[in-house]
């Protein structure tokens, strides 16, 4: 297949067609989770009738295989071995095992960034609460584009103490892309371990788990892998799977056997079994021209308002560090007034975000989300930026 271009609508207009959003509202707010496309709705349904028709049978003669078969596929997609990876039901959920079952000792520090997830910052402080740990938390500032100043004060923050450092790979409040691999290797280099928090990255970037450096990572596949609500994913480099411990009761597995991580009690089969169809459809499109589109539907937006004054966009300028999702402010206009105006007004759904003492407007446009939804969106801003 030649290069698809990310502004040929009459290609990504079939993409478009495959999915079923909301017609009362442009729906701009596509971070939180992704909306399978039809197919992998379809699949969900039928994959639920069959787990509902054929009960224990099913669970008890067929999950097993599925279950596989769905890991070789993620295996597949993410460059790494089926033994290296487990699916949960979240990143969050990732991240509690990761932090928690960590042979952290008392007095042993972890580095995290101000911009990290909430929720991350919570499984990190609770963790440290609970094993005497200390946490060191980094400011790095929004505007701060340069790569090499960025890794400079990951690098200016380690100390001898230092065990973990926990990475985002995009920023969920601004879209800024991390620079991950040099991150990770500066931990290596320091010989600490580092965790990646994938949860926006996977499927909205073109790229494989090696390529990160890490030995330990958490993703969502509900976000732009595009799977059922519900799915995440773990990944531990095998020669370190021995070094987590459970965080849920089990002694069945073997300690170096990434599935003694995953007992959670039964779990629902059919959005498992739909990652497959995810996988599909996202194959089908190609990661290199979701990436491409993604960020052309960003910039569709940003570049129209970025030098409006009085607005501020608060994702970087260049393309290489962002991908789909991005934020902005107005000049003398609360964040939830612009996000209640934007729905009431222009029937145009985004949120708010916190971005150190800041709120700000998130924007997640997604591949059904087409070049004159972005439009409506600059057009609303530029209307009430503040008069020169």
């Amino acid at each position: 297949m030649a290069d698809i271009l990310p502004d040929d609508e009459s290609y990504w207009s079939t993409i478009r067609a495959q999915y079923s959003p909301s017609r009362e509202f442009i729906n701009l707010e596509n971070g939180y989770f992704g909306m399978p496309a039809d197919p992998v709705r379809a699949a969900l349904r039928r994959y639920q009738d069959e787990v509902d028709r054929d009960n224990a049978f099913f669970l008890r003669t067929r999950w097993s295989a599925r279950l596989a078969r769905v890991k070789a596929l993620l295996a597949g997609f993410t460059g790494v071995a089926p033994d290296e990876l487990l699916i949960t039901r979240s990143a969050v959920e990732s991240l509690n095992v990761l932090l928690q079952g960590y042979p952290f000792e008392a007095g042993d520090a972890i580095l995290m960034a101000q911009h990290d997830y909430d929720v991350s910052h919570d499984v990190v402080r609770m963790t440290a609460a609970r094993k005497g740990l200390e946490v060191v938390e980094l400011d790095v500032p929004y505007d701060l584009e340069d790569d090499d100043a960025v890794v400079a004060l990951y690098a200016d923050a380690i100390t001898p103490r230092t065990r973990v450092l926990l990475i985002t790979h995009v920023v969920h409040r601004t879209g800024r892309i991390m620079p991950v691999a040099r991150l990770a290797a500066l931990a290596r280099e320091r010989g600490i371990d580092a965790i990646v928090d994938g949860a926006h990255a996977l499927a909205q970037l073109e790229y494989t788990l090696p390529q990160l450096g890490a030995p330990f990572a958490a993703f969502n596949l509900h976000k732009w892998v595009g799977a059922p609500l519900g799915t995440g994913l773990l990944y531990i480099a095998r020669e370190r799977i021995g070094d987590i411990a459970p965080l849920y009761g089990d002694v069945s597995f073997a300690s170096t056997n990434i599935d003694k991580l995953g007992q959670v009690g039964t779990v629902p089969p059919a959005p498992i079994m739909a990652i497959e169809d995810a996988l599909a459809f996202h194959a089908a499109i190609g990661g290199k021209a979701k990436e491409a589109r993604l960020r052309w539907l960003a910039r569709r937006w940003m570049d129209q308002v970025r030098d409006v004054p009085g607005v501020r966009v608060y994702t970087p300028r260049a393309p290489r560090q962002h991908c789909g999702l991005g934020a902005f402010g107005i000049a003398g206009m609360p964040a939830a007034d612009v996000v209640h105006r934007l729905m009431d007004e222009h029937r145009i759904f985004t949120v708010t975000r916190r971005l150190g003492d800041l709120e700000i407007v998130r924007v997640t446009p997604h591949l059904y989300n087409g070049p004159e939804d972005l439009d409506a969106l600059a057009a609303a801003i530029r209307q009430w930026a503040p008069p020169r």
